[in-house]
Order: structure tokens, then C-alpha cells, then sequence
């Protein structure tokens, strides 16, 4: 089986080239200082910018070959929660987390709004839907974030620092709501978590997890 996610000799600020991969439907992470350039996988992959060496191949695609209709459609496919959260300070949970609706489908509002409330529900910030970011926690925020990155049931997400400033609970818990449920064949969503740590309680339910020390790649046992 192709994996979901494959970076092919890619370079970092810190590292000669990196070459690894994520399995479909496994949890898996990396972890390294904010000077190793970790930071920048999720923007690699996503083709908001290339490698300056190397390629990544998402679901078998290289995306900066797309062209740009192709590469916004390929896109539906994986969630992406960036670091902090992403979100628009001028809009509130609600708009931001029916923004890619409203601007990626023809649906009518009233079926996009039916969408949201059972997303905002999944994700437990229905009560906070009409706050701003700024008037929201910072735990609302990274679950309104996670329901926006989920909103086309993508097959791969990707998670930018996803559990800085939230407790061992609930970072557990954005965990596998962003794994989903299990399929009729028994699988789960493909998750690929960058940041500095990974929490110890959290190590278990990951399958997969690379950590990169002055720029060797070692694959944790």
C-alpha cells in the first residue's frame, strides 16, 4: 500500500534531506526545535510553498504539479489545523468554521448552517458559536479550528502544533476526533501532527513518530 503522505529527500534549515513517510489511516507525528524547520512540513505538503529541495507526495500526488483549480479541488481532501489556529478575528466560530462551505460548495445556507451546528456539537463549542476568537479560550478556538480543518470529512489531516496550551484530556480527545470513527473496513483518518513535544500520554495512540535531533531523523520504537 502507497502511503497517505511521503516526503522524498526534502530539506530543511537544519538537516540534509529528510525521506520519510506516513502510513494511511495511522496517527503519526514529528517532532523538533523551531530552528530544525518542522515547522514548514505542513506547508510543504500542502504545496502553500515548496521545498527548496525534494518533494512531497500527498496521496500520491506531487501538488505542485496541479494546476491551481486542480490543486484548490485536491485540497478538500486534507484538513489542515496551521499553527495557533488560523482562525479570522473578525468572524465569529460559527463563520469561520462555514467559510470553506460557503466558499468551496454551492450549498444553500440553510443546509450549510445544518452542517455547522452538528460539527460545532462534534467538536463541543456549540455554546460558544456566536464568540469571536478573541473573546473565545484558547481550547474553543483549537476545537472551532479542528471542526473548520474536518469540514469536507478529509482523508488526511494534518496538525500544526495542535496540543500547545491544552491538557493532557482534551488533547487526547481533538486527537480522535480528528482520527474519526472507524470505516466499515475497520480504518481510521490519517492524522500527521508537527510541533516541538509530543505529549507522553499521547504516545500510545500514535503509531507512528519521528523525531529530528540535530538534523538526523530517528523513528521512536
Amino acid at each position: 500500500l502507497r502511503p497517505t503522505l511521503a516526503f522524498e529527500q526534502v530539506s530543511l534549515s537544519e538537516s540534509g534531506p529528510l525521506t520519510f513517510d506516513v502510513p494511511g489511516h495511522a496517527a503519526a507525528s514529528i517532532v523538533g526545535s523551531e530552528a530544525s524547520g518542522v515547522g514548514l512540513l505542513g506547508r510543504y505538503a500542502l504545496a502553500l510553498e515548496p521545498p527548496p529541495a525534494g518533494r512531497v507526495l500527498v496521496l500520491g500526488e506531487d501538488l505542485t504539479h496541479l494546476p491551481r483549480r486542480a490543486l484548490l479541488a485536491f485540497r478538500r481532501r486534507v484538513g489542515y489545523l496551521p499553527a495557533g489556529d488560523g482562525l479570522l478575528q473578525n468572524l465569529s466560530l460559527y463563520d469561520n468554521v462555514a467559510l470553506p462551505l460557503r466558499f468551496g460548495t454551492a450549498l444553500a445556507e440553510r443546509e450549510i448552517a445544518g452542517r455547522i451546528a452538528v460539527a460545532l456539537t462534534m467538536v463541543g463549542v456549540a455554546a460558544a458559536a456566536s464568540l469571536r476568537p478573541a473573546q473565545a479560550s484558547e481550547e474553543q478556538r483549537r476545537r472551532a479550528a479542528l471542526a473548520r480543518a474536518l469540514t469536507f470529512d478529509p482523508e488526511l489531516v494534518i496538525l500544526e502544533q495542535p496540543f500547545d496550551g491544552l491538557t493532557t484530556r482534551t488533547a487526547a480527545e481533538l486527537l480522535e476526533l480528528a482520527r474519526g470513527g472507524e470505516t466499515a473496513a475497520g480504518a481510521r483518518r490519517t492524522v500527521f501532527m508537527i510541533g516541538q513535544d509530543l505529549p507522553a500520554t499521547l504516545r500510545p495512540r500514535v503509531e507512528v513518530r519521528y523525531r529530528l535531533i540535530k538534523g538526523q531523523l530517528e523513528r521512536e520504537s
